[in-house]
């Protein structure tokens, strides 16, 4: 039920609706009792494990020390997630669950402190006011690679006239009670999602500054911004997905199977909306999906309402897409290129040579009319392109008849001829490109992190990574420094209305972030 929603007006349905909370929140309480319980056991396991695999070289026992890494921090990042739920219903209770046990915050590091004092005037009376007390939180952060703590000093006012208490409100944070400031919560997200590196390994690297962060508090945090930022990606994605242009690619991803130690496939998809090359001023983005399959009813029904130019390879899960004639099909020949280069690599001959030049001078072309308008793009492409198109068509065609059926390159041939409107389609829109490469590259921070953490904890784990890549990888696009960028919008987005989230978008506050302080060139 809403907080905004009216209340009964009967006592039986007021009784009713006591009963349905107070079920509702001992489920919550059970459940996330039985969530600390298995990550402390994996916690311990872990720990069991890596004081077994000192000074061992099995490889069968890092990657289960990998795998339970990633399960403890999906399980904490979906506690973070619950916690953040709860918060934003329950905003006046603390969540269900343990008391944490908090180490104190390093005393070896600096301390900013923020000093918050009444107006001296009593609100009331207007009497001068008398310093009270003061109240001192404490949160961690992280400013140009080192820690420091941030003290928030709140003083208070009391008037000795009437009474009146008067103390500034504890400035907005993204976790509430946490000691984690948004520059430390920005730091760890960017580590992990664009310097690929796995939650227990910043744990170890803070270690070596002295600085405890406890891999299950990280995994938390990580669920908690996650939920926080979801309408601002769900606005990237309907700023992405708008009719257009788009380019589309997915990349498969392990995934651990719940209870069995196993994993399956899923996928992550990108999808991007990118125009610079045919001259457009319009900001790119980059929206990730999840998905536990490849099956083709994700793509089709995430662009339902898409109209446009989609810039795809030849997967058949997007064919029922193009029935329509509302989406126009444009291929990559980069995969026309790469089923040529492969066969030439094996087996060099007079031919893939001549194909793999022939397919060089329409990229020369392209880089030719980069950045132009689209008419200048179609018109070059008219004038230059089409006429090579048509003599490279005519020689594979050729050549296919004199090859047999089980040679490498009838299969190269073949691919190009079986998809030849879509190759060619480039030459009819100005818009369109002559490559999917946009996509692929979108793609290059998941095959990274892969290497590195080479597992997803669980399908919500997917569907969080695949947030946070799409804010990390629109800040790229749009060279704007991700880091800045989240410490921004993980200040903000919390006192910031849902029905403006639009402004939180990467181009629209670039201006308000503060930009990095200038490095110091050394010679010797």
């Amino acid at each position: 039920m809403s907080k905004d929603a009216p209340l009964p007006a009967s006592v039986a349905e007021l009784q009713a609706l006591v009963l349905k909370q107070q079920a509702s929140i001992a489920n919550m309480v059970r459940e996330i009792a039985a969530r600390d319980d298995e990550i402390e056991r994996l916690k311990a396991q872990i720990d069991k494990l890596r004081r077994m695999y000192f000074g061992s070289k099995s490889e069968k026992l890092a990657r289960q020390i990998d795998k339970l890494e990633a399960q403890l921090e999906d399980l904490t990042a979906g506690q973070g997630v619950a916690e953040t739920r709860w918060h934003q219903d329950k905003t006046s209770q603390a969540p269900p669950g343990r008391a944490r046990t908090r180490e104190p915050l390093p005393p070896h590091l600096p301390r900013d402190e923020i000093e918050l004092t009444p107006d001296p005037a009593c609100p009331r009376c207007a009497a001068p006011m008398q310093r009270l007390g003061e109240d001192v939180s404490e949160q961690l952060a992280r400013v140009a690679a080192a820690f420091k703590v941030i003290r928030t000093i709140r003083h208070k006012l009391c008037c000795p006239d009437c009474g009146q208490i008067e103390q500034p409100a504890m400035p907005s944070l993204p976790i509430e009670h946490s000691i984690a400031h948004p520059s430390l919560l920005a730091d760890i997200a960017v580590s992990k999602f664009a310097d690929h590196q796995p939650l227990y390994r910043q744990s170890e690297i803070a270690a070596r500054d002295g600085v405890t962060l406890d891999r299950a508090s990280m995994g938390r945090w990580m669920g908690q911004i996650a939920e926080l930022c979801m309408p601002l990606v769900e606005a990237l994605q309907r700023y992405t997905l708008r009719p257009g242009k788009l380019h589309v690619d997915d990349t498969p991803v392990a995934v651990l199977a719940p209870g069995s130690g196993k994993t399956s496939t899923g996928r992550f998809w990108v999808y991007v909306r990118d125009d610079c090359r045919s001259g457009s001023t319009d900001p790119a983005a980059v929206w990730f999906d999840f998905s536990s399959d490849r099956k083709g009813i994700h793509p089709q029904s995430r662009l339902t309402g898409f109209r446009g130019i989609l810039q795809a390879d030849a997967y058949s899960g997007f064919d029922k897409l193009y029935a329509g004639g509302q989406i126009h099909e444009a291929a990559c020949w980069d995969h026309a290129r790469r089923y040529v280069y492969d066969v030439h690599v094996h087996t060099p001959t007079p031919d893939t040579q001549k194909l793999l030049n022939m397919i060089g001078e329409l990229y020369s072309i392209e880089a030719e009319i980069r950045g132009k308008p689209p008419d200048e793009r179609l018109r070059a492409r008219q004038e230059k392109s089409k006429p090579l198109l048509s003599t490279f068509e005519a020689t594979i065609r050729a050549k296919l008849a004199t090859l047999s059926k089980k040679s490498a390159l009838t299969g190269a041939i073949n691919y190009s001829l079986n998809h030849w409107a879509a190759l060619v389609f480039y030459c009819e829109d100005g818009r369109a490109e002559i490559s999917n490469v946009l996509a692929e590259n979108a793609l290059r921070c998941v095959a990274l992190g892969r290497k590195n953490y080479l597992f997803l904890g669980s399908d919500s784990g997917g569907e969080r990574a695949a947030a946070m890549y799409s804010l990390i990888a629109t800040c790229k696009l749009n060279g704007v420094n991700p880091r800045a960028y989240l410490e921004y919008v993980l200040t903000h987005i919390a006192d910031h209305k849902i029905t403006r989230i639009d402004e939180l978008l990467p181009w629209n506050v670039v201006g308000k972030l503060t930009p990095p302080a200038p490095s110091t060139s050394l010679t010797g």
